[in-house]
Parts: C-alpha cells; sequence; structure tokens
C-alpha cells in the first residue's frame, strides 16, 4: 500500500517508539483510556474497540475516568496498568485532559506508544502529530477495524502500519498516513457490553444506526452522508438485554433517530411491548419527520420511558438556510404540541446561539419561539466551530472569532458582539436555574405575566444577578429561593405574600421540608386539624391508598399538609390573587415521572 508522507519541520527531535519487530516472547497489554464528562456516562467508543478486538482478550483491558479527575491521578492510574500500548479515545470535552496527561505519560513510560482517536483528532490527524511529539499515532475515521489491526501489530507481531487503512504515524522525522477505510456494515459490530452488571448505576450509550442524513454546517456528524442501519432483529435482542438487566437509562447516539421511519417504529414498537416499567430510552429525534403512526403509538408509552432531544436551534430562515438545515418550522411545533399533551414524553429542545445571520433580536424570537412551546428542558448552547465541519471553512466569510482551544465556542461574529455573547451568557443561566432544574415551574409561569416576551424575564433574573454580584458566589438550593424572591420584590415589588406563596408551592413539590422557610407565609393549619386528617386517612385511605404499610407517623414523615388562603393554580395562571382556599397534600412517594414533582390532592 502506498504510503503519504507529510514532511514536518517544526519537530526537531522525536522520541522512537519501541522496534516491534524484533519482539518475539512478549505478552503485551494495550491500554484503552477513556475520559467522559461525568461519572455516570460510559464510553461506547472503547467498549466497542474492545469487543471487536475480542480475540485478544484480557491483553486489550480498558481504564475509565471522568473529567473531574487530577491529570496527576489519570496519570498514576495508567502508569500502574504497565501498558505497552495506550489508546485514548479523543472528544471535545476530554482533548485538553488527554494531551496534558499523554505528554507526561510519555516522560515515565517513553517506550510505550500512546495513539488516540476520535472526533477531536480525526480532522486533523497531521496538525496533531506535528504538534505533539508525544504521539505515534491518530486513528482516524471508524475505528472497530482499524484497531483490531494496529492491537493485530502490537500483540501478534504481523505486518507493518503502513498495511493498516485508517492511520496517521510517525516514522523517524516524517508523517505518513494510510488509506482512508471503508465502513463497516453495521450489524457486523458485535455488541459492546459484557457485564452489565457494571453499568447499573450509569448512563449507557446504545446505536441503531450510524451517519446522518443532514448536512449542518456547524455539525461533523454531516461529513458521512446517508445512513448505515443495524438488523432490526439484532437491535431487538440487545435492547432485551438491557431491559432484562434493568439498566435505568439507555441513550441512543443515533444522529437522527427517525430518518427511517420503519426503523424507528420497529424499535419504538417493540420497546413498548417489552417495558417492564424500569429500563428508558432517550432518543435524538428531528420532530418535523414525525408521522401520525408514529405520535400515536408514543403517545401510548409508560410516562418517563422515553426521552426526546429535538436539534431546533433557530427559526431564522436565512441562518436555516447559511447552515444547510432542512426544517419545517410548521410541522416542527405541531408536533412538539402533540408530544406535550400526551404529558408522558421529557422533551428537550435546544437552540444556539452565534450562527450566521442571527443578531441579538433574531436570537430573541427564535428564544421566545422555543420557550413558548414549553418543553422540559430548553438548552441554549453555543456555536462551536468545529475541525473539519463546514462552519470552520466559513469561519473568515461570517467573521466568526471563537476560543483557539476547546470548546472552540464562538466569542463573536458579524451579527453578534462579544458583549452580547456575555449576555446571552447570563440568560443561559438563568434558564438552567429557573426552567430547567424543575424548581420554580409556577413562580416562573406567575412571573411571566409582567413581561412582554419570555426572553425579557430571563435577561432581567440575568441582570439581578449581575448588579448583585450574585455569579460569583455559591449558592444552595434553598438561597436560590430566597434569591428570586428578593428579585420580585425589588422589580416588582406589588402582592409579595401572593409571591411568597406560590414560591413555597414550588419548593414543597420538590422538597419534603421538616421546617418552614424565612419567606413562607404565616398562615398554617391548626395542629388538631392536622391530627385529626391523618388519624383519618389512617382508616378510610382517601388520598393515600399507596401507604397501606405506613403508621399515622410515617405517614407524616413522608407528605405535606400545607394550607394556601387563595386558589393557587388559578392565580398563577391570571396572573392575580384568585380567591378560594386551598388545604393541599403533597405526597413524596408518588412522584410524576417527568418532573419529580410530588403528587398534589385538594383534601
Amino acid at each position: 500500500m502506498k504510503e503519504k508522507h507529510f514532511r514536518t519541520p517544526l519537530i526537531l527531535s522525536v522520541a522512537k517508539a519501541t522496534d516491534w519487530s524484533s519482539v518475539k516472547e512478549k505478552s503485551v497489554k494495550i491500554l484503552l483510556v477513556a475520559i467522559n464528562a461525568k461519572y455516570i456516562h460510559s464510553n461506547l467508543a472503547v467498549y466497542s474497540l474492545k469487543k471487536y478486538a475480542g480475540k485478544f482478550g484480557d491483553q486489550i483491558k480498558i481504564s475509565e475516568y471522568t473529567i473531574n479527575h487530577y491529570g496527576e491521578d489519570i496519570l498514576q492510574g495508567i502508569f500502574k496498568e504497565k501498558p505497552d500500548v495506550v489508546a485514548f479515545s479523543s472528544y471535545i470535552w476530554n482533548i485538553s485532559l488527554v494531551d496534558e496527561v499523554a505528554r507526561e505519560l510519555k516522560k515515565v513510560l517513553p517506550h510505550v506508544p500512546i495513539w488516540v482517536g476520535g472526533p477531536e483528532v480525526s480532522y486533523n490527524p497531521v496538525e496533531q502529530l506535528e504538534q505533539k511529539d508525544w504521539l505515534a499515532g491518530v486513528m482516524v475515521g471508524e475505528g472497530e477495524q482499524t484497531f483490531l489491526e494496529l492491537s493485530s501489530y502490537y500483540i501478534e507481531n504481523k505486518g507493518s502500519l503502513a498495511d493498516i487503512k485508517g492511520l496517521y504515524y510517525r516514522k523517524g522525522d516524517k508523517i505518513l498516513s494510510t488509506e482512508l477505510r471503508t465502513p463497516l456494515k453495521l450489524s457486523e459490530i458485535p455488541f459492546p457490553y459484557d457485564n452489565m452488571e457494571e453499568f447499573k448505576n450509569k448512563l449507557v450509550y446504545y446505536e441503531s444506526s450510524r451517519g446522518c442524513p443532514y448536512s449542518c454546517s456547524y455539525c461533523l456528524s454531516s461529513i458521512e452522508r446517508g445512513i448505515r442501519l443495524r438488523d432490526i432483529e439484532l437491535v431487538k435482542k440487545e435492547l432485551a438485554l438491557f431491559i432484562d438487566k434493568r439498566i435505568p437509562l439507555i441513550k441512543f447516539i443515533d444522529r437522527t433517530f427517525n430518518a427511517n421511519h420503519d426503523h424507528a417504529m420497529a424499535i419504538w414498537q417493540y420497546i413498548y411491548e417489552k417495558d417492564e416499567g424500569y429500563t428508558n430510552f432517550h432518543f435524538e429525534i428531528s420532530a418535523d419527520l414525525l408521522r401520525g403512526d408514529e405520535l400515536a403509538l408514543v403517545k401510548k408509552f409508560r410516562p418517563g420511558l422515553i426521552q426526546f432531544e429535538i436539534g431546533v436551534q433557530t427559526i431564522n430562515p436565512r441562518t436555516i438556510e447559511a447552515i444547510r438545515r432542512k426544517m419545517d418550522l410548521n410541522k416542527l411545533k405541531a408536533a412538539v404540541k402533540q408530544i406535550k399533551e400526551g404529558n408522558n414524553i421529557h422533551q428537550h429542545l435546544d437552540l444556539i446561539a452565534g450562527l450566521p445571520y442571527e443578531n441579538l433580536e433574531s436570537f430573541q424570537d427564535s428564544f421566545d419561539y422555543v420557550y413558548r412551546l414549553k418543553p422540559d428542558q430548553l438548552q441554549l448552547g453555543f456555536l462551536k466551530v468545529l475541525k473539519g465541519s463546514y462552519m470552520f471553512e466559513c469561519k473568515e466569510e461570517y467573521n466568526i472569532q471563537f476560543r483557539t482551544v476547546p470548546p472552540f465556542e464562538v466569542l463573536s461574529t458579524t451579527w453578534l458582539s462579544y458583549e452580547q455573547v456575555l449576555k446571552l451568557k447570563q440568560v443561559e443561566e438563568m434558564v438552567e436555574i429557573h426552567y430547567n432544574s424543575g424548581q420554580f415551574v409556577n413562580t416562573i409561569l406567575y412571573l411571566e405575566h409582567f413581561y412582554k416576551r419570555p426572553y425579557e424575564l430571563y435577561e432581567a433574573l440575568g441582570n439581578y444577578y449581575e448588579e448583585h454580584h450574585l455569579f460569583d458566589l455559591s449558592h444552595t438550593r434553598m438561597s436560590r429561593y430566597s434569591i428570586i424572591r428578593d428579585f420580585y420584590q425589588k422589580t416588582i415589588g406589588r402582592d409579595l405574600p401572593i409571591f411568597e406563596a406560590i414560591l413555597l408551592y414550588d419548593l414543597y413539590l420538590r422538597e419534603n421540608l421538616k421546617s418552614r422557610p424565612d419567606f413562607a407565609p404565616e398562615i398554617e393549619l391548626p395542629k388538631e386539624e392536622i391530627h385529626q386528617f391523618y388519624q383519618d386517612e389512617e382508616t378510610l385511605r382517601r388520598y393515600l391508598p399507596t401507604y397501606t404499610n405506613y403508621n399515622v407517623k410515617q405517614i407524616r414523615r413522608m407528605t405535606h399538609l400545607e394550607l394556601f388562603d387563595f386558589d393557587i393554580m388559578e392565580t398563577v395562571k391570571q396572573g392575580k390573587r384568585i380567591e378560594g382556599r386551598n388545604r393541599l397534600l403533597f405526597d413524596y412517594e408518588n412522584r410524576n415521572p417527568l418532573s419529580h414533582q410530588a403528587r398534589v390532592w385538594e383534601v
């Protein structure tokens, strides 16, 4: 196979890797290293690589860490494994830590070849090797077959690197490359997880397809055109393993899960039929592609069985065209509303700030549009200019300034100044705290009555935090309630007792408090009345039929009875006090599976 040569004049001295052709009897150990974003996450890539190279058994080992580990701790952990070869899985969120660890690892294990693979290194491998003299090579593109052959090269001492497709590697002071690898049939890749017990408390990733039908300019997934599907019967068998082992959450990493209607319907029908009430599934979909039969099916699902992540990104027509996105907003809006009506599926809608042709006013329109769809979560993200993407090629045309280090996030564009980006950062944090947290559902609904548009509310909250230097402080969950109460008092001012009562209602929806907060209204039920209610409930079970195994004292500890001297829900809905006393029972054993709020009974 012909090698491509790249001269590297920037590298004056290159440490030579071990001459593996001289190794005869050595038992070689290859260590796959994953540095995940959170402890609860797993790394599908390294498990898939190891399983595909399964014939080498225990000679390939996985070590998983998180970005919250100190580099020194990861370095020590890898060193103690005494590997002969190390391969890192690289992503935008971990590449800085991977570089730090790999650089120091080369100092303490100078003869150990260090390889990297993954989306963060696949699109500039020459640059990676020019700038990082500790690397032996880069695996580009789909990695299973490449890693298998690389493992054979080291473990079995077979062939040469020049014979392995999908590599960029060093040879003396030169950087060489081999042919790109043709993607595998997805059904040929084995199920990656051997011991499901390891994932009982983790988010498990799974893929039933690779590729994406779209060409969004900011996304690397668009580079592989077309979709490869895993055989549906194979998918069903593998999903059955997750369900049987009671894995809590399976996240499909298919870029557009419902791009193939028959494939999506078959999987949704299967998990609906096999549901045992425990395992839940997450899908990234295009809502405007949803058909009537799909909507009818998912409306039957147990609440919480599936979650949808839906990328809207913008509603600006010129922006949509510039980012090469195809989307029917009317169909998307109709589908999101239908799903919302079913009250059984958690919807997560995304926006991206910093896209071409979208100024602050345009983004505010996009924000309000998506916000009014009332998703369970609204993710306000910022453009990341990824090497290998079409957006990277257009950075001069759009005058996009972005960070030179991961995650390469936008700083400014022709249409959006850095000052405005900072303002949007404040709005993003306010949305996370007050909307996505689910802690202030009714408080926010009530506050919306005092602002012309949703964006203005979160902008006002951000301004309040900025003026009172609250962004610089660490806050407890309870202190957030006090802050928004003070915000209301200083910005709205009127009818503070109403707001405090609504705030208390939101607090009791989430928390089974043992003591009343300082802002709680003075009105309380008489102790004798509370005592009599629980005595009656122990006998009659009018509101708490699932508490049959508990006595009165236990039931009181697991619930809360509160008196409100006006109609809470109607007041929230209309934005003014609506008369009507509410004696409400908060049941913390029976929470809403989507919002995790306590069930509330009017007694």
